[in-house]
């Protein structure tokens, strides 16, 4: 096993049980505890994990790389991503933000004609750039998130200036019950969402009732959200104008 993987492990170890033992670390992983200080030292400096004596919990506030969240729950973000780009027709213009559920669309929006993609995706912009019949707008900005998130008064100045027929984002976190969790891309968002037609949310179930402070709006705000998870009845009752599109597993 690879050190990125095995610290990848240990993460998301961290994730769900808060605080650990280095000695459940290690039996856990079947590696030896100098390896797994040797693991946790690094993280540490990364500012990824706190160390308290035998034991290490997990930062909340720490950013955590683009690419440990790409490979969380990869297969329910494909799923999702097909689904929200089954949605794009030709001659749209759609926002995609940076997300790593967003940016599974990718793959399925390649044989569309006449396309405009806006996005503060670095990446992703160049990857549909390869096709003729996809335009990309790239909103410009600092990069905030390595290597290829943007944001910043330059990013949400230039998205004001932009139409589109349908927006698709993500976030860290949602409520069971139709909260969204807030983020540091909430200005660009809610100046999308502003000259938006449609606005779609799309989420996995693990982010269902993940802890969060501050709330960056409920589904009221969003026409389509499109999960794995199953939102109940009441929910569904509570916002009546919201199309909910559940992907079923093997989809």
């Amino acid at each position: 096993m690879s050190t990125k993987i095995r610290q990848d492990q240990i993460l998301e170890i961290l994730e769900k049980q808060g605080f650990v033992t280095v000695k459940y670390l290690s039996d856990t992983l079947h590696y030896s505890t100098a390896t797994i200080n040797r693991d946790l030292n690094s993280l540490q400096k990364r500012q990824l994990v706190s160390r308290t004596h035998g034991g290490v919990e997990a930062v909340r506030s720490a950013y955590v790389p683009i690419l440990f969240r790409t490979q969380k729950m990869r297969w329910e973000k494909r799923s999702i991503g097909r689904i929200a780009a089954s949605f794009v027709k030709d001659g749209d213009t759609i926002f995609i933000d940076g997300s790593t559920t967003a940016q599974c669309m990718e793959e399925y929006l390649v044989n569309r004609k006449k396309l405009t993609v806006v996005t503060n995706n670095i990446l992703l912009a160049v990857n549909l750039s390869k096709y003729k019949e996809i335009r990309v707008i790239s909103l410009g900005g600092e990069i905030v998130e390595q290597p290829c998130m943007l944001c910043g008064r330059q990013t949400v100045e230039n998205a004001e200036q932009y139409r589109v027929d349908k927006m698709f984002f993500s976030t860290g976190a949602v409520s069971a019950d139709g909260k969204i969790a807030s983020g540091i891309y909430d200005l660009m968002l809610r100046a999308v969402a502003k000259n938006a037609k449609e606005v779609f949310y799309l989420v996995d179930h693990k982010k269902i009732d993940q802890p969060f402070s501050d709330i960056y709006c409920d589904f009221s705000a969003v026409d389509r959200v499109i999960s794995d998870y199953p939102f109940g009845t009441d929910v569904k009752t509570a916002f009546p104008e919201t199309d909910f599109v559940t992907v079923e597993k093997g989809e």
